[in-house]
């Protein structure tokens, strides 16, 4: 499956009713990936202050049209001259503040040239993530500067310096309904039905994948193993996490409890029911248990500082 960081600016870019199927797939999926990316940069920022690894981001992702099936035809309904292009720009980030949009034209990160310094490859998604890893590490040095290019316009230069976010990328496959988290990955696919949800509730459903990245569950189980009780008990603890994250992004606590209410009893079989998870009904219970206190350390603190008070589970040993 081809990752696909992309987004929904481009959805003016033509006209719905008159887009064939092709195209409307592809503005569906622009959306999507609009909607998460801006989600999870508000969580991902809002709890930077108690991450342990915290990164300078400046809140944009990166479209290559050479990863679709049909580049041509991406290239052409975006209007773009080369593959590379701005995918998602967060509300309220220093991308937006800096004046760019998604479909500006990505031509070079400081002096290098990005359509001599990364010709397309094998897999096709590979130059994707040799170009973001290039941007991470531009915003790790300092202020990045990069050359972009809208439309027609000239080229043209802007500075940008990161803020301070938790280490995790948000994208959207172009095949599935699943969401998942590979550690430094927040990954959802297109057909993922929390999109449709109430935006509280959808955050909380990337704050529960987050959440897994942010309590390192991939290294924790990969030191005492993967029993099904130990996933069982990571899966536990991303759930009790979930409302400390949307306290501190400002978003409504007691939706994490309403996203497990409203996904479990029509998703008994699918991502949050299965042998790797408790019954949704428990796991509402232990959020909602959760909810209580976050709440109360909100009106004592007026944060959530997970980082000191919130309880691990324990994993035993192999």
């Amino acid at each position: 499956m081809r990752l696909l960081a992309v987004c929904a600016a481009l959805i003016a870019a033509a006209p719905v009713q008159a887009a064939p199927a092709a195209d409307k797939a592809l503005i569906q999926l622009q959306a999507r990936d609009a909607q998460l990316f801006a989600v999870g940069w508000r969580l991902a920022t809002a709890n930077a202050p108690f991450c342990e690894r915290a990164v300078p981001a400046l809140g944009l992702s990166i479209l290559d049209a050479g990863a679709f099936g049909d580049p041509a035809a991406v290239r052409r309904q975006l209007g773009l001259d080369g593959d590379l292009a701005l995918g998602a720009v967060a509300p309220g980030s220093p991308a937006e503040a800096a004046g760019l949009r998604a479909n500006d034209a990505l031509l070079a990160i400081g002096r290098v040239a990005l359509g001599e310094r990364y010709p397309r490859t094998k897999p096709a998604w590979r130059r994707l993530i040799d170009v973001t890893a290039a941007l991470d590490a531009a915003a790790a040095a300092g202020p990045v500067t990069l050359t972009v290019a809208r439309g027609a316009e000239a080229p043209r230069t802007v500075t940008i310096a990161g803020v301070a976010a938790c280490p995790s990328r948000f994208e959207v496959l172009d095949s599935g309904g699943r969401a998942m988290a590979e550690g430094t990955r927040v990954i959802f696919g297109r057909g993922f039905p929390g999109f449709a949800y109430p935006e509280p509730e959808f955050a909380a459903a990337v704050a529960h994948e987050l959440a897994h990245n942010l309590l390192r569950h991939r290294e924790r189980l990969d030191v005492a193993g993967r029993s099904l009780g130990n996933v069982r008990l990571t899966e536990r603890e991303s759930d009790r996490l979930m409302p400390w994250l949307l306290a501190n992004a400002g978003v409504e606590i007691a939706a994490s409890t309403r996203f497990m209410e409203r996904w479990g009893p029509r998703h008994d079989g699918g991502l949050f029911r299965n042998r790797n998870h408790e019954g949704w009904d428990e796991r509402a219970a232990a959020i909602r248990a959760e909810v209580a206190r976050v709440e109360a350390l909100m009106t004592s603190e007026g944060k959530a500082d997970w980082a000191r008070h919130f309880v691990r589970e324990t994993l035993p040993a192999r």
